[in-house]
């Protein structure tokens, strides 16, 4: 989080440095083109002490969920959570059935990450607006790696050098190659009585090398803010289905 933290405040003060430069702002203590390019340069260098920053390997210590099963130690990670007033089953369902429309920014921060112009080959970067954001994934390099019904499921896909025949779960759990990314998500719904439910979604990246690390590393530190929203996001559209579904089951 920490490296996260670093490269947000690199870039809003290169960001600024570089705005300042065109027109300096004498109010916010910026008022030549000299000052502009200190803060310039003073933004570039938290930026590359925040992508430059390792990343500290974490173990998991007692076995909890799928996810712990399919991905013990992992060197990034995020884990959000929302309160459904919907039973598990429904929620489940609406893990399974939301779609990209559903989610709040999700087509426009995936955009954002990979710009296209045009109708390209559908992926979960570039989904169908009205098909399930599920199916999208495991139609286009995701990989169903665990699921219990209706408590968790677990999907994941490889990132870097991406081999053959990597078609099972097990395939999957056991893959140690130089140069790859394990890049794993879960949904997972404890029942707490009374028709409520608590969703949890968490991310985790393994990379098995420094190289991939280094590379992932940069690229999760940048695009960390984006994510997380779209994660915050999607609990949030998979709230709303189950409780409407919850609604009119109870009519």
């Amino acid at each position: 989080m920490i490296g996260v933290l670093l490269v947000d405040a690199g870039l809003a003060l290169s960001l600024l440095g570089l705005v300042c430069l065109a027109h300096p702002v004498r109010r916010i203590g910026i008022p030549s083109r000299k000052a502009a390019f200190g803060w310039l340069a003073a933004g570039l260098v938290v930026l590359i002490s925040g992508l430059s920053l390792p990343a500290r390997l974490t173990r998991v210590a007692q076995r909890r969920s799928l996810l712990d099963d399919v991905i013990p130690e992992y060197q990034f990670g995020e884990r959000h959570e929302i309160r459904v007033a919907a039973p598990p089953d429904r929620v489940f369902s609406a893990v399974r059935a939301v779609t990209a429309r559903e989610i709040r920014f999700f087509r426009l921060l995936t955009w954002i990450r990979a710009p296209r112009i045009g109708k390209g080959r559908e992926s979960i970067l570039a989904p169908s607006a009205d098909k399930p954001i599920l199916d999208v994934a495991l139609g286009s390099g995701f990989l169903l790696l665990a699921e219990t019904a209706p408590e968790e499921i677990v999907f994941g896909t490889l990132l870097g050098r991406r081999p053959a025949g990597i078609s099972s779960p097990e395939a999957y759990r056991t893959l140690d190659l130089p140069g790859l990314s394990k890049a794993v998500m879960n949904f997972r719904i404890e029942d707490q009585g009374n028709g409520r439910c608590l969703l949890t979604t968490e991310t985790r990246v393994f990379s098995t090398d420094d190289s991939a690390r280094r590379a992932f590393a940069a690229y999760w530190r940048i695009i960390y803010p984006g994510s997380a929203l779209i994660r915050r996001m999607w609990l949030d559209a998979v709230r709303r289905r189950a409780e409407l579904s919850a609604v009119a089951d109870a009519r």
